[in-house]
Formats: structure tokens, sequence, C-alpha cells
């Protein structure tokens, strides 16, 4: 028999039952534990959804969540992004434009400042390294952000395919291949969101509304050509 017996002073016990609390405890001890509300899908938010999946087919997740993020940033209403970003009162092709976007991330890393030695060590071997101490950081820089924007394109590539195999990207190319000696020459990349990376698309801000001009009605004695 399921039973608690406590002694009193006096003589006799008091029986207090308490099987069904015991039962509850040892059979049904799920109901003391916190349900996690984020293990239902219907309850997780989109962007939950997509870093879980990032984590399980991205070898970087930061960097491909970051990634996208940036692609969602200039794509149209189809997600489609590229060939061409304008940057200031310029373009440049997409590629260019994400690697360019991506490289403040590694700035802390001591491999940009070794970098930037060996950049000065061969300006000089080279003979081409300017006098003026401004002119040379200038041409130091942009060589650093030459040799910096070549190796993002190789990590850019590497996330890239891995977003395409999982079905979070699209990867085609516009322009043409006229006598150039790279299969695909003159030809740029275009990125198109797929499946769960579109939610990204409904965190970008709204564009502000174009502005109508009013056309005042033609005053007497004026002559209004169309």
């Amino acid at each position: 028999m399921c039973s608690y017996r406590v002694g009193r002073s006096h003589g006799g016990f008091t029986r207090i039952l308490l099987c069904a609390l015991l039962n509850h405890v040892m059979f049904h001890t799920n109901a003391f534990q916190p349900q996690d509300a984020g293990t239902s899908p219907s309850a997780r938010s989109d962007v939950s959804v997509l870093l879980d999946m990032l984590a399980q087919v991205s070898s970087r997740p930061r960097y491909a969540f970051m990634l996208l993020s940036l692609i969602a940033e200039v794509a149209d209403t189809a997600g489609e992004a590229g060939p061409f970003v304008r940057r200031g009162a310029g373009m440049v092709t997409l590629r260019d434009w994400l690697c360019d976007s991506l490289a403040p991330m590694g700035n802390r890393d001591p491999r940009r400042s070794a970098l930037a030695e060996r950049v000065r060590s061969d300006l000089i071997l080279e003979g081409t390294m300017p006098e003026d101490p401004a002119d040379a950081a200038s041409a130091i820089e942009a060589e650093v952000r030459a040799r910096v924007r070549a190796s993002g394109k190789t990590n850019l590539s590497r996330a890239v395919s891995e977003l395409v195999g999982a079905g979070l990207l699209r990867r085609y190319y516009k322009g043409y291949a006229v006598d150039h000696e790279n299969r695909g020459g003159q030809r740029h990349a275009v990125y198109v969101l797929q499946g769960a990376s579109r939610c990204l698309l409904a965190k970008r801000p709204a564009a502000p509304p174009a502005k109508r001009s009013v056309r005042q009605p033609p005053r007497q004695g004026e002559l209004r050509f169309a």
C-alpha cells in the first residue's frame, strides 16, 4: 500500500495517502518540465528557421547570413540582385559590392596587418612605392583592398555554392562573351533569393513613395505644349 505515516506524541497514527501525487511524479514527470515553445515549427519565426538551416548546410553560417542579408538589401521585389549595384554616382558589379561590404569583418584580423606589411615590402622591391608618405599610404591601401577583394571572391564563391546547393539561392549570369580568354568573360553574376531566404525581403525598409508632380492648369495667355 502506498502511504505515508507520521507518528504523534499521544499515540496513534495519522495516515496521509499520497498515491495520486507519487504516481503523478513518477509517471508524469514531464508535466513539471518547462515546455520549449521554440521546438514547434509553427511557433518559430522565419528568420530562426533560416538560421537553423544555415547552421546545417553552411561551413560559415554567420558569413552566409550576412551575405544573404546584403543580397536582400539590393534585390528587387522578386528577390533578384545584380548584375550591377549602384555605389555613389557609379555602378559596380554585385560580386565586387558584396566583397567590399563584407571586407570590414576582417579589419581586426592580424592577417590584415601582415598583408599590409607584405604589400609595403612588395611595392618597395618593385620600385613603385611613392616617396610622399600620403601617396604611399594610399598606394598601400589600394593594393591591400585589391588583394582582399580577390581573396574575398573565393570565400564568396564557396558560400554561394553552399547556398545554391541548399536551395536558398539561385545563381545565373548576364552579359556577353566576345573574344574573351575566360569562359563566361564579360558576364556578371546575378543572385536570386530562394526558399527560406526570401523572408529577408520582408525585413527591408519600405521605400518612400515617389513624389508626384502636380501640373498646374494653364493660365490665360499661356501655351501648353505636351
